[in-house]
């Protein structure tokens, strides 16, 4: 049984710096009923601007994949809250379903880490959140490019590809690393941006990375690039899903929504995401749970 019902409201944060506000999902520890809320084209259940209960509870930020949406993790979302987790669902100004003009830049590789410190800021500042928030403390679950995010805020030092510059020069892209981050689940992550010597060697926080056997958008060596770069091995738990996909990981979708043309709600022959984002749900609870346990 769990101890809350998942609350849920929408904002926008500004950030000065780009202009661009970012829309972000709040779903979040509450004890009014859940009803049928429509988000897009899905539904949640979830109790729409309802008091938050009372905290501390740990701040998770989830990123999503590049030309995404913050809605496909839904699911992940609402298990969290239910167990007492705080959880915020950014959608990357220009580089998601409805704008993606800054997909395979430069700028979205600064951006990305940049949006999630300023909607943590936010949420750590806000009147009705930050009190029940446990202070100075937050994990990221980053999706593919999420998982890049979460790396790059974590203190990784990302290079830009020729291709993704103004100049068509490579070039290290200025991030700077947030000390409030203490753990990190990664999700077929894409990680090519941290294959220069010593990239990874300042995150040094618990990592669960969790890969896809039959993943055609980031393979294993992706993987590879974190399990050789972290300092501390010993922090790191990697699962490689069997038969799983590059979209496996995102909440399963409305039955009108699964078609072969529309490849975010297609899986391998045979793999069963209904059933496989039970075990994902309870897996990453533990994870963050153990995780906070540790930093908090």
């Amino acid at each position: 049984m769990t101890e809350f019902t998942a609350g849920l409201s929408s904002f926008e944060v500004p950030d000065p710096q780009a202009g661009d506000p970012i829309p972000t999902l709040i779903v979040y520890p509450a004890h009014a009923p859940e009803q049928p809320e429509s988000l897009g084209p899905y539904t949640l259940s979830a109790a729409r601007n309802a008091e938050i209960a009372p905290g501390p509870f740990p701040l998770i930020l989830i990123s999503h994949g590049t030309g995404g949406s913050p809605l496909v993790y839904r699911d992940l979302a609402r298990h969290l809250a239910r167990y007492g987790f705080l959880i915020a669902l950014p959608e990357h100004p220009r580089n998601n379903r409805n704008n993606n003009s800054l997909a395979n830049t430069a700028a979205i590789l600064a951006n990305r880490p940049r949006h999630i410190r300023r909607v943590m800021d936010w949420l750590f500042a806000h009147p009705l959140f930050g009190p029940h928030l446990v202070p100075d403390a937050a994990a990221i679950i980053g999706h593919s490019l999420g998982g890049y995010t979460a790396l790059a805020a974590a203190g990784g030092i990302p290079t830009a590809y020729p291709h993704e510059t103004p100049d068509g020069q490579s070039a290290v892209v200025d991030v700077t690393p947030d000390a409030r981050v203490k753990s990190l689940v990664l999700l077929a992550p894409a990680t090519a941006w941290f294959t220069a010597a010593d990239a990874l060697s300042a995150v040094r926080v618990p990592i669960l990375m969790l890969t896809a056997e039959k993943d055609d958008h980031t393979p294993q060596w992706h993987a590879a690039i974190v399990r050789q770069g972290v300092p501390d091995p010993a922090l790191l738990e990697h699962k490689t899903i069997a038969n799983a996909g590059h979209f496996s990981f995102l909440s399963p979708f409305p039955a009108p929504m699964i078609y072969a043309a529309f490849p975010p709600s297609q899986d391998p022959e045979g793999f069963d995401r209904p059933a496989f984002h039970v075990e994902l749900n309870a897996e990453v609870l533990a994870f963050l749970r153990r995780a906070a346990g540790a930093s908090v």
